[in-house]
């Protein structure tokens, strides 16, 4: 395992303005995201605003040999969906949208739900209950505390609303590359796994099914789906610890009332 980075006080200035390019991101697809899209126009328009509005690098695009700027990730899909010139958006789907974003050598990573049209109270449901379960983990972070910790707080509150979390797939260390220790998982016990120390930066990303857990990887290699074909939610963030908790660097406008809370 290679050892987590602490970040300087100069490169959280610097993720914190690719934070806040990637937020700017999503606050633009919100005037986007509507019933008739292709999730490849998403992708098209999403590269075009990153590259050309804001001279900044969609880092999922070649990483790992992707071809796309984002996943998106419709209904049954827990993961990695590809964006496609054939997926129409349409009345009652949701979409989870997960774009990364590089600017002066860092990288900024999250993502978020939309929900289109007339959407079934339990899809509603399960998309704002996985939102509030990003929060239940996100408010623990700082110094001292451990990410079984974080883990135990999201699965509790996933399982008490009668959902289960993905385990194959979690959160990471984040920086001048997209995958940098740890790993951040969605489940765990408490007072276990690394503890958390000022200048850490990751990810919290939890994937929360509507039925079973289990998982399984289409052809194409990259695309998660349930098993049972039940509904999947996922929302994320991008965090840095700070002296007395934590800050949430891709923070979106309308959530600045939550994150004060």
């Amino acid at each position: 395992m290679s050892e987590i980075i602490i970040k300087t006080p100069a490169q959280i200035e610097l993720m914190r303005e690719s934070g806040r390019l990637l937020a700017k991101v999503f606050a633009y697809l919100d005037q986007q995201v509507k019933i008739g899209i292709t999730t490849m126009e998403i992708n098209d328009l999403v590269e075009r605003y990153i590259v050309d509005e804001l001279a900044a690098r969609p880092a999922s695009k070649g990483q790992y040999d992707y071809p796309y700027v984002l996943n998106s990730s419709v209904n049954e899909v827990v993961c990695h969906g590809f964006p496609d010139p054939k997926r129409v958006l349409k009345s009652g789907d949701i979409v989870n949208l997960d774009i990364t974003l590089e600017k002066n050598g860092f990288i900024a990573d999250s993502s978020k739900m939309y929900m289109l049209g007339e959407v079934s109270p339990l899809a509603k449901r399960l998309v704002e209950k996985t939102y509030q379960a990003m929060w239940q983990g996100i408010k623990l972070v700082k110094p001292g505390v451990r990410l079984g910790d974080i883990g135990n707080a999201i699965a509790n509150f996933a399982h008490t609303n009668g959902y289960s979390v993905v385990r194959e797939y979690c959160g990471h260390g984040i920086g001048e590359k997209m995958h940098e220790e740890p790993q951040v998982l969605h489940y765990g016990k408490r007072n276990t796994g690394v503890e958390l120390k000022e200048g850490m930066t990751f990810t919290i990303e939890p994937m929360i099914n509507q039925g079973a857990a289990k998982v399984k990887t289409k052809p194409d290699g990259w695309t998660v789906v349930t098993r049972d074909k039940k509904l999947s939610a996922q929302w994320e963030h991008t965090i840095v610890v700070t002296a007395d908790g934590y800050e949430v660097l891709t923070l979106r406008e309308e959530e600045i009332a939550i994150a004060t809370v």
